[in-house]
């Protein structure tokens, strides 16, 4: 048997980072691990439903913004209240791309990674 674990965003001002994924998605620390001597933290966020976490990975001597490429990757999101929480996002500033067509639309963290938000059906 083999399951999801983790998926991992590395990210340059990890206080900013945790700020917006409790304010926008309600993601909280589930555990972190901190280097000995100081060169990193991880800290793995869970939604509190399932065990899938995002984990954050800060480095200490980064002080560039990561290169993202042409952003073609994403992680998702399925929500039961899709009006409200668009209105939340919209609000924060914070959508990025929409496809009304689809019934979806994106957000973007504060490193430039794409979340996409889905209606649960």
């Amino acid at each position: 048997m083999i399951k999801f674990n983790h998926f991992n965003f590395n990210v340059l001002d990890l206080e900013k980072s945790l700020v917006f994924y409790e304010e926008a998605l309600g993601l909280r620390p589930v555990r972190e691990k901190e280097a000995s001597d100081g060169s990193f933290k991880l800290v793995y966020l869970g939604d509190g439903i399932s065990d899938f976490t995002l984990e954050l990975t800060w480095l200490a001597d980064r002080s560039k913004p990561y290169d993202l490429g042409e952003c073609e990757f994403h992680l998702a999101f399925h929500t039961d209240d899709y009006e409200g929480l668009y209105e939340k996002h919209k609000e924060m500033g914070v959508v990025c791309f929409e496809n009304p067509s689809m019934g979806i639309y994106f957000i973007t963290d504060p490193d430039g990674y794409w979340i996409e938000i889905v209606p649960e059906k």
